[in-house]
């Protein structure tokens, strides 16, 4: 098998890169290789569902950047292609006076990162929009909305079978090696034959481009981020996201609300460290991955910064009680009983072996290759972006 160019994962990302690929140059030789037997299994089809504005992100940060050209090509993919979203807005909410400063400090953040029609609103403005919300100020953001990511990956994935693009699904790679003309990528009975690579695979993204020879100095670290959704006849407490104010050093925004787009309230998630990279309950351990998580430098150095969060994150994890505790901040009326256990995913957070978790995207790229070695949120929202810029790079190349 012989291709100009192969993506490994068939992620959103990945599908996003094809995408733009064949629009661009539509009788290329692509082929897409997954390890599973479908596609968007992991972080797409487990993630919250959220079509993200860009207002937390650092002005002028790569995530500033994607989010906002990325949020465009989105909503006009879902209008074009039928795909039921919803762009509902949103509200970040202060709880207490010091949240309220930080609060001014995300609308000022906002704006600068242009976006429009951003409301500052006091107490009662703030239960108009959420009735149910215990808030002293908030921020109401209308960009904010919500879509099934999965629906979005599987619209791209039959674009590109009607393209006659190659899906080798099932197949693990194993081994990339150089050669003459490009790269030889094997899998476990497969060798692939490529004038370029682009490495798109999420959770093993790290491991992917060492294969290539890349050295990142840093190590992709699963964090666990677990659900629960409000019972059917509880969904009126929330009308659409309610967010906290986040910790601005701490990678993760916190338990919040999300309606999703069938209807149905996530409440969540907690952040707790997987115990494999694609360990979804509590039960999934992966020895090895394990360790190599628990004895990577950077990973210590991280956990004993954040050793306080960490041990209450696991703490909320054990204990529904704790966990409606943190939920009832935003909405109190909130109890154990309305919820029930609902979905999880697994980040793939990218951790330097200083100690610091890389929290902006990272793509490398090396001779006839592009690999995206870190794409926190907002990845889904910006994907058919983030293709773009790796499908201009790619012509380059060729």
């Amino acid at each position: 098998m012989t291709y100009d160019v192969t993506v490994i994962g068939a992620g959103i990302v990945g599908l996003a890169v094809g995408y733009n690929l064949i629009k661009e140059r539509p009788g290329i030789s692509l082929a897409i290789v997954e390890k599973e037997s479908e596609v968007a299994m992991h972080q797409t089809g487990r993630n919250s569902g959220v079509i993200h504005s860009g207002i937390y992100y650092k002005p002028g940060s790569k995530k500033a950047i994607n989010c906002k050209l990325g949020y465009d090509l989105m909503v006009d993919f879902c209008i074009k292609e039928g795909i039921k979203h919803d762009i509902c807005g949103k509200v970040i909410v202060a709880t207490n006076k010091k949240e309220e400063l930080k609060l001014q400090n995300i609308y000022a953040r906002g704006k600068e990162n242009g976006l429009d029609g951003l409301k500052l609103l006091q107490k009662e403005e703030l239960t108009e929009i959420e009735p149910n919300v215990s808030g002293i100020k908030g921020i109401w953001v209308p960009q904010a909305g919500i879509v099934d990511y999965s629906s979005v990956a599987k619209r791209l994935y039959n674009i590109l079978l009607e393209y006659n693009v190659d899906f080798l699904l099932g197949k693990k790679v194993n081994d990339i090696k150089t050669s003459i003309t490009g790269y030889k990528i094997q899998c476990d009975d497969t060798e692939i034959n490529t004038s370029h690579l682009v490495n798109c695979a999420g959770l093993y993204s790290d491991k992917i481009a060492k294969m290539n020879g890349v050295d990142l100095e840093a190590k992709i670290i699963p964090f666990r981020g677990e659900y629960y959704l409000l019972k059917k006849e509880k969904s009126y407490l929330v009308k659409n996201l309610i967010y906290p104010v986040p910790d601005p050093d701490f990678p993760f925004l916190g338990v919040h609300f999300t309606r999703r787009i069938n209807g149905r309230i996530d409440a969540g998630p907690n952040a707790v460290l997987a115990f494999k990279r694609e360990g979804y309950s509590k039960s999934d351990i992966d020895i090895g991955e394990l360790f190599e998580s628990l004895s990577y430098p950077g990973f210590v150095k991280i956990a004993l910064k954040y050793w306080n969060v960490g041990v209450y994150e696991m703490y909320r994890s054990c204990s529904k009680g704790a966990f409606t505790k943190a939920l009832q901040k935003l909405v109190p009326e909130i109890t154990k009983e309305d919820l029930e256990a609902g979905p999880s995913g697994v980040r793939a957070q990218l951790c330097h072996k200083n100690g610091q978790l890389v929290d902006d995207f990272m793509i490398k790229y090396t001779q006839n290759a592009v690999h995206v070695v870190n794409a926190p949120s907002p990845a889904a929202t910006s994907s058919l972006y983030i293709g773009k810029v790796i499908t201009n790079k790619i012509i380059e190349l060729l």
